[in-house]
C-alpha cells in the first residue's frame, strides 16, 4: 500500500510544481501586458485572469491537497520517518512551499483586481524560489541525510546565485532588443 501512495505523492508533486512554475510565468506575462495600449491591455488581462484561475483551481490547488494527503498518509503508515532529522528539515521546506503557494494565490487575486506590485523581473526571481524549494525537498527525500546539511546550504546558495545571474542576463538581452 505504501508504494501506491508514494507513487500518487510523486505524481502530484510533479503536477503541483508544474502549476507553481507556470502560474508565475502567467503573472509575468500578465504584468507585462499592463504596458500594452488599450484595448490590448484589457483583452490580455482578461485572458490571463481566466488562464490563471483555471490553472490554479483545476491543477495547482487539487495537486497540493493530494500531495499533502498522500504525504500525511505515508507518515501515518511509516511514523518512523518522523524520528529522522532529515524529515524535519524536509517538512520545513514543504511548509515553506505551502507558504509560497498561498503567496502566489494572493498575487493572483491582487492582479485580478488590477493591483500589480511586482515587476516582471521580480516575478522572474520569485519563480526561482520554487526551484530552490524543489531542489531542497528532492535532495532531502532521496539522500535522506541531514548530516551533510552544510553542503546542502552551500549548494542552494550556489544554485540561487546561478539562477539570479541567469535572470539578470536574460533581462539584459531582453531589454537590449
Amino acid at each position: 500500500m505504501y508504494n501506491y501512495i508514494l507513487s500518487i505523492h510523486i505524481i502530484f508533486v510533479v503536477c503541483w510544481m508544474a502549476g507553481l512554475f507556470y502560474i508565475v510565468r502567467l503573472f509575468i506575462y500578465h504584468t507585462e501586458a499592463q504596458d500594452k495600449p488599450e484595448p490590448d491591455r484589457t483583452i490580455l488581462s482578461k485572458q490571463f485572469e481566466i488562464m490563471e484561475r483555471k490553472l490554479w483551481y483545476i491543477i495547482s490547488v487539487p495537486s497540493m491537497v493530494l500531495v499533502l494527503a498522500a504525504g500525511i498518509t505515508m507518515l501515518c503508515l511509516a511514523p518512523v520517518w518522523l524520528q529522522q532529522p532529515w524529515m524535519h528539515i524536509k517538512l520545513t521546506f514543504v511548509a515553506g512551499l505551502i507558504v509560497y503557494h498561498f503567496i502566489c494565490q494572493n498575487k493572483m487575486k491582487q492582479m485580478a483586481k488590477g493591483i500589480f506590485t511586482w515587476t516582471s523581473t521580480q516575478l522572474r526571481i520569485w519563480n526561482e524560489v520554487a526551484t530552490l524549494f524543489l531542489f531542497a525537498i528532492v535532495f532531502l527525500a532521496v539522500l535522506k541525510n541531514a548530516v551533510n546539511w552544510i553542503y546542502g546550504i552551500i549548494g542552494l546558495v550556489l544554485l540561487s546565485l546561478i539562477l539570479m545571474s541567469a535572470v539578470k542576463i536574460y533581462k539584459y538581452y531582453r531589454t537590449k532588443k
